[in-house]
């Protein structure tokens, strides 16, 4: 977790704004307001999630940001295991979000009414929304679990 605050910090540090993200294209979405409400959970010394959270309220997200000193509890409670673990847990109709996941991959979820538990992008892929480095985006996949511990590949981002 201490090596996920300094990252955190670097990216907070070199000050890249989400006016300059690679990830400003709208996402399209037939929801609701309610299907759009999302809670996270994020510890009080991370910049990026603040990054991520101005990502999602761009694509139309209603945010309720929770800084807490334990996101740890929130990942243990709703079944997020080490593997999938990032920087900040949210939840959004009752469906786990994990790490940097791109709006559109939310939308896509809430729009299916997917049979999972939730998805994920494990770890701090430079280049995923909050993440950004300049236009630089990594290659990253969003994983899908279900209350069983099944994982999948939800979105492959190979080549964007």
């Amino acid at each position: 977790m201490k090596r996920f605050m300094l990252v955190a910090l670097f990216i907070y540090s070199i000050g890249i704004s989400y006016a300059q993200s690679v990830w400003n294209e709208k996402t399209e979405g037939d929801l609701s307001k309610d299907d759009m409400d999302i809670v996270v959970y994020r510890s009080p010394t991370c910049g990026c999630c603040g990054k991520w959270l101005a990502h999602l309220n761009a694509h139309g997200f209603d945010v309720t940001d929770n800084i807490i000193d334990d996101v740890q509890e929130i990942k243990n409670q709703h079944g997020v295991i080490s593997s999938l673990a990032s920087c900040h847990t949210a939840i959004v109709n009752g469906y786990v979000v994990e790490g940097h996941v791109p709006a559109g991959d939310i939308k896509t979820m809430l729009q299916n009414k997917d049979n999972i538990k939730g998805v994920a992008v494990p770890g701090m892929v430079a280049g995923t929304p909050g993440m950004e480095v300049g236009d630089q985006r990594l290659p990253f996949k969003v994983i899908a679990f279900d209350a069983s511990g099944q994982l999948k590949v939800y979105k492959n981002y190979n080549k964007y």
